[in-house]
C-alpha cells in the first residue's frame, strides 16, 4: 500500500509512521524537513510546504496514493487546498480532526461518534468542526473518499499532560504547590501514541472506513487529581494540589482558560466500539502510570530538556495566593 503523510513526524504521527513502515507500507512523508523529530530512515521524503500548493505539486509530480493523511490541516482553507491537490490522486483521504470538537460540555457520557459537534469555547475546535463539515459535503457531492479521525489527548514520552509542562514537575520537585483546575475530580482520557497508532494504521486502506468518522482513545479514565498524582509518583515526590476554578484561571490567562473551558475542564470519556469494529485487533494497552514513567525518564536523560518558565511560575504563585486568600484554611 502506498501512503502519503502530510507531516508524519509529530507526537501522534511519528508512532503511526513507524508502525505503517513496520507493517510493510510504502510510506511517503511530505514536509519541509524542519521537524525536531527525525523521519524514519525507511520513509521516502517529499520536500514541500503544504501551505504552498505549487511546491506540493512539484514534489508530487504525477504520483497517486492509496491513502493520503493530512496531520496538519486546521482550517477550511487548508481543506480546500487538499481537495484541489488530491482529487483523483487518492483512494482514501484521512483528516485528523479532534475529539474536542464534540459537544462541550457533553450532555451524556460516554461520548460516541454520534455525539453532536459543538464547542462554543475554543476556536481551534470550531475550526476542526468546519473542516469536517466541508469534507462531508465533498463526500456527498463528489464522493471524495474521506475518513475523519478524532484523537483525544494523545501523548508520547516528550509530552506532559498538564498545562505548563515541566514547570509543573519542577514545582513538585521543589515542594511548591501546583494548580489543578476545578476540584480535580473530572474524568479525562490519556492515550499513548503507540496505542493510537495501532488503531489508526488499521484504518489505512480500510474500505469500511470511507465516509466514516471515528475517534481513537484509551479505555482508561482518570481524574485530574489522579493524573497529577501519577506524574508526581513517577518523579519520586508527593504533589501538593491547589484547586482553582477554571473560570478563575481563564481570568488570569485567557489562553490557558480557553483550553480548560473548551476541553479539559469537562469529563470526557469515550465509547471505542466503532474503532474496535473497524479494526478488530485494536486495544489500548499502555496505562498512564507507565507512560508517566517514560516521560520522566525522557527528562532525566537530558537536563537541557528540563526547561522552567519563570513567568508561568509567577502566575502560579499569584493565582495560588489569591485562591488561598479567598478561601483561608
Amino acid at each position: 500500500m502506498k501512503v502519503l503523510f502530510i507531516g508524519g513526524t509529530g507526537i501522534i504521527s511519528s508512532a503511526c509512521s513507524s508502525l505503517a513502515l513496520e507493517r510493510g507500507m510504502e510510506l511517503y512523508l511530505l514536509n519541509r524537513g524542519k521537524s525536531s523529530r527525525p523521519a524514519p530512515p525507511e520513509a521516502r521524503i517529499l520536500y514541500g510546504d503544504i501551505r504552498d500548493a505549487q511546491s506540493v505539486l512539484t514534489a508530487l509530480g504525477n504520483q497517486t496514493f492509496d491513502v493520503v493523511v493530512d496531520w496538519v490541516a486546521f482550517t477550511t482553507q487548508h481543506i480546500e487546498t487538499d481537495l484541489s491537490l488530491f482529487r483523483g490522486r487518492t483512494a482514501q483521504y484521512i483528516f485528523i480532526s479532534s475529539a474536542s470538537a464534540y459537544q462541550t460540555p457533553p450532555s451524556s457520557l460516554p461520548v460516541t461518534e454520534s455525539t453532536v459537534l459543538d464547542n462554543p469555547y475554543w476556536e481551534y475546535s470550531r475550526n476542526k468542526i468546519a473542516c469536517e463539515e466541508r469534507l462531508v459535503r465533498a463526500y456527498r457531492e463528489e464522493k471524495f473518499p474521506i475518513t475523519i479521525v478524532r484523537p483525544s489527548h494523545t501523548y508520547d514520552r516528550t509530552l506532559l499532560p498538564m498545562d505548563g509542562g515541566y514547570t509543573v514537575v519542577d514545582r513538585m520537585l521543589r515542594g511548591k504547590p501546583v494548580i489543578v483546575h476545578g476540584d480535580g475530580t473530572s474524568l479525562w482520557t490519556l492515550t499513548h501514541h503507540a496505542d493510537f497508532a495501532r488503531g489508526f494504521v488499521g484504518l489505512l486502506g480500510n474500505s469500511k472506513a470511507i465516509g466514516e468518522a471515528v475517534h481513537i482513545t484509551s479505555d482508561e479514565w482518570l481524574t485530574w487529581n489522579q493524573i497529577f498524582e501519577i506524574v508526581a509518583h513517577a518523579a519520586g515526590v508527593k504533589a501538593e494540589l491547589v484547586h482553582v476554578p477554571s473560570e478563575v484561571i481563564a481570568r488570569y490567562d485567557p489562553q490557558w482558560g480557553a483550553g480548560l473551558l473548551g476541553d479539559k475542564a469537562h469529563s470526557m470519556v469515550f465509547d471505542n466500539s466503532k474503532i474496535k469494529r473497524l479494526v478488530p485487533d485494536y486495544v489500548a494497552s499502555i496505562p498512564f502510570s507507565r507512560g508517566a514513567e517514560e516521560i520522566m525518564a525522557y527528562y532525566r536523560e537530558d537536563p537541557a530538556r528540563c526547561v522552567v518558565d519563570e513567568s508561568l511560575n509567577q502566575l502560579y504563585d499569584r493565582i495560588i495566593a489569591a485562591q488561598r486568600s479567598a478561601n483561608p484554611a
